[in-house]
């Protein structure tokens, strides 16, 4: 298959999402927050949101892909099966006896009820021991409700673990503890998975932390990098270097992001709705800088700026102006739905995108600019702070060519 993404709203072709399952109905008061979820959701609710994402998308002619299902077959070769039980049990919790008890259990398992325990992950209670089969100290003195595998209910968010630039894809470095595991899943379904066969990679979750929420393709050869909370100016760095080697853009701009809950990604704050336009959390668009980046004759980056991230974007996509479109009406609506992931729209094709109904004001401003809005249900999905750009990834868009500005 080819795979290939140059853009933030060519028309979408593939996209890889994932389906809530179990691994949501492990969130309890004790470790919601651990896991990085703010309000423990309602599974059963958020399938059937995701059902209509998924079936929106499919209305308009994208294939839609599982990850689930994916790493299934992946787990069908063997050596991917290796790669990935060998990472489970390399976890230093778990200790000889029950690593080996651990081991033993997973042997059994077929790849796809092996897919579900990598997704869901492995409670105390569900790992039963025996006199001939302990478990050791650890697991005697682990508490009932604690996992031997940790589940991984940000899987959802798939955007995050990896990413596409060109014909190349980024498997990312996540920096929360809770989330690194998800990069092992999706790294070998992109080495070991026929339909990803000869897939060659621009980032590797070994460099330094990245994250694909932080990664945008405002246009063919242009990318804007969000360093802050969860992407290192080191991180941002490296995809730079590499991405130039690569011949894959010739401008990156790498965007500082004020560290808070609300901001973690650059795609909380901007997302791209057509080839000219954004929409943007206004509390923040007129203090967003960037610094532009491009390959120096001698091969290193150089770097220019810092200067207004507006007019950073438009001089690097060959623009006269990049329009903004507002998230909310005011200052307190603006804040209320840039919470509620009004920014973090997923463009289907230029000027029609996806993003939740919830956020009345701001689907109100973007369908005012021109932009028409599937609107889809979004209170549980949600609960982990994502909207439907955060919840996919694209693996093919068809190639962007812009047009000038006003025609069609």
């Amino acid at each position: 298959m080819a795979h290939y993404v140059d853009s933030e709203v060519g028309r979408l072709g593939t996209v890889l999402l994932h389906r809530p399952g179990p691994e949501l109905a492990r969130l309890t008061p004790r470790n919601n927050d651990s896991l990085l979820f703010d309000a423990i959701p309602w599974v059963g609710r958020a399938q059937e949101e995701h059902d209509a994402f998924a079936r929106a998308l499919r209305e308009h002619g994208v294939e839609v892909l599982y990850l689930g299902t994916l790493l299934a077959e992946t787990l069908a070769v063997a050596d991917a099966r290796a790669e990935l039980t060998e990472h489970v049990l390399d976890d230093p919790r778990l200790g000889d006896t029950l690593r080996r008890r651990v081991a033993d259990h997973l042997t059994y398992l077929d790849p796809g009820a092996l897919a579900d325990v990598l997704i869901a992950g492995l409670a105390h209670e569900e790992l039963h021991t025996s006199w001939d089969r302990p478990g050791g100290l650890v697991y005697t003195l682990m508490d009932r409700h604690d996992f031997v595998i940790d589940p991984l209910p940000n899987l959802l968010f798939t955007r995050d673990s990896s990413f596409w630039v060109g014909d190349r894809a980024g498997v990312t470095s996540l920096a929360m503890p809770a989330r690194r595991r998800e990069t092992t899943l999706t790294g070998a379904i992109y080495r070991h998975h026929p339909r990803f066969s000869g897939t060659e990679l621009v980032y590797r979750p070994e460099l330094e932390h990245l994250e694909g929420g932080d990664v945008l393709l405002l246009a063919p050869g242009v990318v804007a990098v969000g360093v802050g909370e969860r992407t290192t100016p080191a991180g941002a760095e490296r995809l730079a270097r590499r991405v130039f080697a690569a011949g894959l853009a010739h401008t990156i701009l790498v965007v500082p992001i004020a560290q808070e809950r609300a901001t973690m990604h650059l795609d909380t704050v901007c997302t791209m709705v057509d080839v000219d336009a954004v929409l943007m959390y206004p509390n923040v668009a007129g203090s967003l800088s960037a610094y532009t980046v491009i390959a120096g004759s001698d091969g290193e980056p150089q770097v220019d700026g810092p200067a207004p991230f507006l007019r950073a974007a438009a001089d690097a996509m060959d623009l006269d102006v990049l329009r903004v479109i507002d998230t909310g009406l005011d200052p307190v609506t603006a804040e209320r739905e840039q919470w509620d992931d009004g920014n973090n729209t997923l463009a289907i094709a230029p000027r029609l995108c996806v993003g939740y109904e919830r956020n009345v004001e701001t689907n109100a401003q973007l369908a005012r600019a021109g932009i028409e809005v599937i609107e889809i249900a979004g209170s549980e999905l949600g609960s982990g702070r994502g909207g439907p750009r955060c919840m996919s990834c694209p693996l093919v868009r068809e190639p962007l060519r812009p047009a000038p500005v006003g025609t069609d």
